[in-house]
């Protein structure tokens, strides 16, 4: 059983007990079961997983399959083949989808996708087209974000959004040379982020807003490191200002279950990571950066920590190896081998203890709380 389904279950048995209690009605009740229920196809679950990594076997085998026989195949042939394949997996998915086969449609319409992409290089290639590898991935980017769209496919919604990102990471570089052409995926990602609301794709929205920190992190090969971090924690900080002062409007616009605050903390600390790695020769300035990230954690523990636990393991993951890295550059570099790991040791079990004492803290809020509703 997925861990989403036992949520599910979980929520329906939270139902039962709220209902026993009296803290809703019945009809309440009713109507919240039934709104679980309704949207239980769409939880990501272990069977998804697997129609998922079939579908991407089966559409590699397929690509290879062509690819063994290349030569052996007439080259109209070989056009009207792959043709045929995109038409199979996509109508084919269409009539999976029309009888509620979500799981397997979706996975129809990747093998479609993974043989559109297999496509574009085996017809440029047999047709001697000119073109690198960046058009090509922007031809199949562009392609299966049209196919989401004609199809409201979420996964395929996923997938353009990935072949994006490569796209952006491959035209990023050229011979280690930023080019300018790579803002073009701001375009790309705000395109992928329209069709995911027809779509209904969470996933890509979350992986849209990773890939734009990363993408700030791309512009540093360009432009002063210390200033894209600046930049970065402050677009991060403001984004999470407004997650605390106007949470529903900001959750209207996003539609990714309240987590941007999670979002904007990663930004933030990215942001923080790249002023202190462009401020490594100044100790002064480092320690001040570090009070920065430590005052910026503790303001999204206080603020959001206790709604998102995922929020909270970042901001743990981020305390820690903050202190880490500031005590390896400062007062690590004074001891001696023994003396750094008995001192490391000393340094993570003051952080486990604390983490705990946080983790039982909002429990124990959390517990108060409800009783009191």
């Amino acid at each position: 059983m997925s861990a989403l389904a036992g949520y599910s279950a979980r929520v329906k048995q939270d139902i039962a007990r709220w209902v026993d209690r009296g803290l809703i009605d019945a009809s309440t009740g009713d109507a919240l079961a039934r709104d679980l229920e309704a949207n239980e196809s769409r939880l990501f679950s272990f069977g998804f997983v697997l129609a998922v990594m079939a579908a991407l076997l089966l559409g590699a085998a397929l690509l290879l399959l062509v690819a063994a026989n290349w030569d052996a195949i007439p080259r109209l042939l070989r056009v009207i083949g792959l043709f045929a394949i995109i038409f199979a997996t996509y109508v084919g998915g269409a009539v999976l989808k029309s009888r509620g086969q979500n799981a397997l449609a979706e996975a129809l319409w990747l093998v479609g996708a993974a043989a559109f992409g297999g496509s574009i290089a085996l017809i440029g290639q047999m047709y001697h087209l000119e073109g690198d590898e960046s058009a090509a991935l922007l031809t199949w980017c562009f392609g299966t974000g049209l196919a989401a769209l004609l199809l409201r496919s979420g996964l395929l919604t996923v997938a353009a959004a990935a072949i994006g990102i490569a796209w952006m990471v491959v035209v990023g570089f050229d011979d280690w040379e930023f080019r300018h052409s790579t803002h073009f995926y701001l375009l790309i990602a705000a395109a992928l982020w329209l069709i995911s609301y027809w779509t209904r794709s969470r996933a890509a929205r979350h992986l849209i807003l990773l890939s734009l920190v990363f993408y700030a992190c791309l512009l540093v090969a360009h432009y002063n490191v210390s200033d894209v971090g600046i930049g970065l924690a402050l677009v991060s900080t403001a984004l999470f200002a407004l997650c605390v002062a106007v949470p529903a409007a900001v959750e209207a616009i996003f539609r990714i279950d309240s987590l941007l605050p999670v979002h904007c903390l990663i930004g933030f600390l990215t942001g923080m990571l790249l002023i202190q790695v462009d401020q490594l020769d100044y100790t002064g300035r480092l320690v001040m950066s570090a009070l920065v990230v430590f005052a910026g954690i503790a303001v999204a523990l206080y603020f959001t920590g206790r709604d998102s636990r995922l929020l909270r393991w970042i901001a743990y993951a981020g305390f820690g190896l903050e202190l880490c890295f500031v005590y390896v550059l400062t007062i690590g570099t004074m001891l001696g081998t023994a003396g750094l790991f008995f001192a490391s040791g000393i340094v993570l079990g003051i952080i486990a203890i604390v983490i705990i004492r946080v983790e039982r803290r909002i429990g124990g809020g959390a517990i108060k709380q409800a009783g009191a509703a």
